[in-house]
């Protein structure tokens, strides 16, 4: 049985803050590794872009002195990303594209490096594809795992994007944290982007009582809402905007775009 710690569930919350991150992770990753044991300062960051822009291990490597494999696809991108380490010798840069199976398997191209089995921290971040990459992990066992989710869809929803590098969709939190269970991750904190996993056997350190998703991630800004009424007509509310585009939708020209019934139809049925 658990003792009462008097924290909130997502207390790890508390120690957001921005070094090069976007929405606080890098607080929140050095509050976690003030509880982990056994650090041996290793990072993969994978979709690491430019090595700085919104990156969640800029801050390690740069100001903690950290190891890293820092895995890059775009061209431009990775220029950036080996032009910044290059003279770093505790930072390996690796243009790739890494798939679900075959010799572009991430156990494989980590394989390829020195990094330990059981490193400390792997950050997820392809916009899409980030379920089936984490689930393809099947060799290493980072203490730490964070993996980006799709904050548009609601907690209770349980989305898993078709597996297919051509598409970016993303997944729910909900999705990921199943997998988490079968991988035997435990949730511990998520920003509006991106879900914390820490290893199982880690779990208890960090006394947080209720672990569900409602409990750790109660932020609804991104969420679009459809109910309804009694009559047939539905409704719209919510997120107003394309998240990753910044384009306004005009709520009712869709309202009456998505409409089943007609007016003429629109009444509760008598019993």
């Amino acid at each position: 049985m658990k003792l009462e710690s008097g924290k909130p569930n997502n207390w790890l919350n508390q120690s957001k803050r921005n070094v090069a991150s976007q929405e606080g992770e890098d607080g929140i990753i050095e509050q976690i590794f003030e509880i982990l044991p056994g650090v041996d300062r290793w990072c993969v960051e994978f979709g690491a872009g430019d090595g700085k822009l919104f990156s969640n291990t800029f801050n390690l490597i740069n100001h903690h002195h950290w190891s890293s494999v820092q895995i890059e696809s775009n061209d431009l991108k990775f220029e950036a990303l080996s032009q910044r380490y290059a003279q770093n010798p505790k930072v390996s840069c690796i243009n790739q594209l890494i798939d679900f199976e075959g010799k572009n398997t991430l156990d494989r191209v980590l394989q390829s490096t020195s990094i330990p089995v059981e490193f400390d921290l792997l950050l997820i971040d392809i916009d899409g594809n980030d379920y089936h990459v984490w689930n393809s992990l099947q060799h290493y066992k980072p203490k730490l795992a964070i993996v980006e989710f799709n904050p548009s869809i609601p907690n209770c929803v349980e989305f898993v994007q078709v597996k297919d590098m051509s598409v970016n969709h993303g997944s729910s939190l909900l999705a990921l944290n199943n997998l988490a269970q079968l991988k035997g991750y435990e949730l511990v904190a998520a920003t509006n982007l991106n879900a914390f996993f820490v290893d199982r056997k880690y779990f208890d350190l960090f006394e947080i009582q209720d672990n569900s998703i409602w409990a750790i991630h109660q932020d609804i800004q991104y969420l679009t809402h459809v109910f309804q009424l009694y009559d047939g007509t539905l409704v719209i509310c919510g997120n107003n905007k394309l998240i990753w585009h910044d384009i306004e939708v005009d709520f009712r020209v869709v309202q009456e775009e998505i409409q089943i019934l007609p007016p003429e139809l629109r009444f509760f049925p008598s019993k």
